[in-house]
C-alpha cells in the first residue's frame, strides 16, 4: 500500500486530529504513540484502510529505526512523516518553572522529545528515502509560537527544544530536496489542546484570546487543516518552511 503516513504522539491532543484529517484525505495512517491502547484508539473507526498503531518512543535511535524497517518489511513503507510528539514539563504546582529552577533530568527530557526525537524521525525518514523511490516525500514537524516569542506559559526548556526543530526544519530542506522530500514546520499558538490546559483553564480563555487577533483559542482541526496542506500536493513547491497556526498571536 502506498501513501502511508507515520504520525507520532497520535492519542494526544493534536496528534488525534491529525490522525483523523489524514485519514479523510485517503492516506493509510501508521499511528505511533507510547502506549499501543491509545494508538489504537486514535485510529479506531477512521474510514479508509490500511491504519496501523504502533507503539514508539521517539527518544529511542532503536525503536525510530524498528518503526520504519518494520513498515518497510510489511510491504508499507513510509512516505510520509508528521513528527506530532511532544512533551511540555511543568513545576509541581503546575506553575511555569523558572530557568534557574530547571533540573538537568527535565531539559534533557524535553528536548530527547521535542528535538532529538524530530531528529531521528527526520534522519531514519531521509536514510529510508536514500534507499527507495518515495514520491513526493513530506516531512512535517512541529515548533511553537512559544520558541517564536519567547514563550510566557512555557518554559525555558520547551521553548529551547522548539527553537532547535526550527533549525533542524530548515537545515534537513536543504538536505533533503535531492531525495525529492520537502521538510516543513507548524507552530502552532494558543490551541485547545491537554498542553495549553496545563496552564489555562478554559474559564480564562476570554481573557488569553484578548491578545489574539482573532479573539479566539485554536482548535486542534484548524492545525491538521495545515499539515494536511503541507502533505499535500499544492505544498509541493514549498520546503523549509513554517506555517503559523495562532490567530494572529504572533505576525512575522
Amino acid at each position: 500500500m502506498s501513501n502511508v503516513c507515520l504520525v507520532t504522539g497520535a492519542a494526544g491532543g493534536i496528534g488525534k486530529a491529525v490522525v483523523s484529517r489524514l485519514a479523510q484525505d485517503g492516506y493509510a495512517v501508521l499511528a505511533a504513540d507510547l502506549s499501543k491502547a491509545t494508538a489504537e484508539a486514535a485510529i479506531e473507526g477512521l474510514p479508509g484502510a490500511g491504519h496501523r498503531a504502533i507503539v514508539l518512543d521517539v527518544t529511542s535511535e532503536q525503536a525510530v529505526a524498528a518503526a520504519f524497517a518494520e513498515a518497510e518489511k510489511h510491504g508499507t513503507p513510509v512516505d510520509k512523516v508528521v513528527a506530532a510528539a511532544g512533551i511540555l514539563l511543568f513545576a509541581a504546582n503546575g506553575e511555569r518553572p523558572p530557568l534557574t529552577e530547571i533540573t538537568l533530568k527535565d531539559w534533557e527530557l524535553t528536548h530527547a522529545v521535542n528535538s532529538t526525537g524530530t531528529f531521528l524521525l527526520l534522519r531514519e525518514f531521509l536514510r529510508s528515502a536514500s534507499r527507495r523511490q518515495i514520491e513526493n516525500g513530506r516531512f512535517v514537524g512541529f515548533s511553537s509560537v512559544a520558541a517564536q516569542l519567547g514563550g510566557y506559559r512555557s518554559s525555558s526548556a520547551y521553548i529551547a527544544s522548539k527553537s532547535a526543530v526550527l533549525g533542524l526544519i530548515k537545515a534537513g530542506a536543504r538536505e533533503a530536496a535531492s531525495l525529492g522530500v520537502t521538510v516543513n514546520a507548524i507552530a502552532p499558538g494558543l490551541i485547545d489542546a491537554p498542553m495549553l490546559r496545563q496552564s489555562l483553564p478554559p474559564e480564562n480563555d476570554a481573557t488569553a484570546a484578548a491578545n489574539i487577533p482573532l479573539q479566539r483559542i485554536g482548535t486542534p482541526q484548524e492545525v491538521a487543516g495545515a499539515v494536511s496542506f503541507l502533505l499535500g500536493p499544492d505544498a509541493d513547491y514549498i520546503t523549509g518552511a513554517v506555517i503559523d497556526v495562532n490567530g494572529g498571536y504572533r505576525m512575522q
